[in-house]
């Protein structure tokens, strides 16, 4: 060492940054991720660029149960809802109304054969228009019921063409014959003017139609408890007459089948419908 000149101590070479990893790379080892692609952002990552937690995966959610859809409203089942509220009113009218009026109310409307000889449209029209037994009865139920699910598979349109071929195709197959025999001379000319009103036939009909868009496990039971009510009735031999209509009104229901299905294929329809 020489006195007076610096001596240089020996320094480490200063340390290079790291080299970018490419932008490229393959990230197989990272679940989620594509091999062979550019560098995607995993669910961590994209938790932590928004300032949040990683999301997890969201459970795949069954059809929620919607009970109001048994009930008509004014949007989705606005015939039903407005034949509804009709036969409210006149239940009303026949609950709070003079005797003598809603019996005139009654008789005007009843399709009898001397009505359908002289009127048959007002009567046929007009008969529907009364709930026989009142909005307490099991028929208006299964009116609202029956009429909603109905109108929300085929619409209202439909609907009311069900409702209407079974009021009145069943009243004509039951009315008729009475009309015949009394012309006949087996029945005497008061037959001419029995009291025959209410939604029954149409909505024996409705219910006959209904099955047929059901499940197997919900049509057998209904039309299985249907028309088993209906053949006790007729054993019962109580009202002959009514008890073969609603039959025959059933029969109409399950003859639309080819109708009503294509009309429900070719329907869009919310989950549980």
């Amino acid at each position: 060492m020489t006195e007076g000149v610096p001596v240089l101590e020996p320094t480490a070479p200063p340390r290079e940054p790291a080299a970018p990893a490419p932008s490229d790379a393959p990230f197989s080892d990272v679940p989620g991720l594509l091999d062979g692609m550019p560098r995607q952002r995993g669910p961590r990552e994209e938790a932590v660029a928004e300032g949040g937690e990683p999301a997890l995966a969201a459970a795949p959610r069954s059809p929620a149960l919607r009970p109001w859809l048994l009930l008509p409203t004014p949007t989705g089942t606005p015939f039903t809802f407005g034949y509804a509220t009709l036969l409210c009113l006149t239940s009303l009218i026949a609950t709070n109304a003079d005797p003598a009026l809603v019996h005139a109310l009654l008789q005007g409307s009843s399709t009898d054969m001397a009505h359908l000889v002289r009127t048959p449209e007002l009567v046929l029209i007009g008969s529907a228009l009364w709930v026989a037994g009142g909005v307490t009865s099991p028929f208006a139920l299964a009116f609202v019921l029956v009429l909603t699910a109905l109108e929300r598979r085929i619409g209202g349109l439909r609907t009311a063409g069900v409702f209407l071929l079974g009021h009145v195709l069943a009243t004509l197959a039951t009315e008729v014959p009475v009309g015949l025999a009394v012309l006949a001379g087996h029945l005497p000319d008061s037959s001419l003017h029995r009291l025959d009103y209410g939604v029954s036939f149409g909505v024996a009909a409705g219910i006959g139609a209904l099955a047929g868009l059901l499940p197997l496990w919900l049509r057998l039971p209904l039309l299985a408890g249907f028309g088993w009510m209906l053949l006790q009735d007729l054993l019962a031999f109580a009202d002959p007459l009514t008890n073969w209509g609603h039959l025959i009104a059933l029969g109409v229901g399950l003859a639309t089948w080819p109708v009503v299905r294509r009309s429900y294929a070719a329907r869009p329809h919310p989950a549980g419908v």
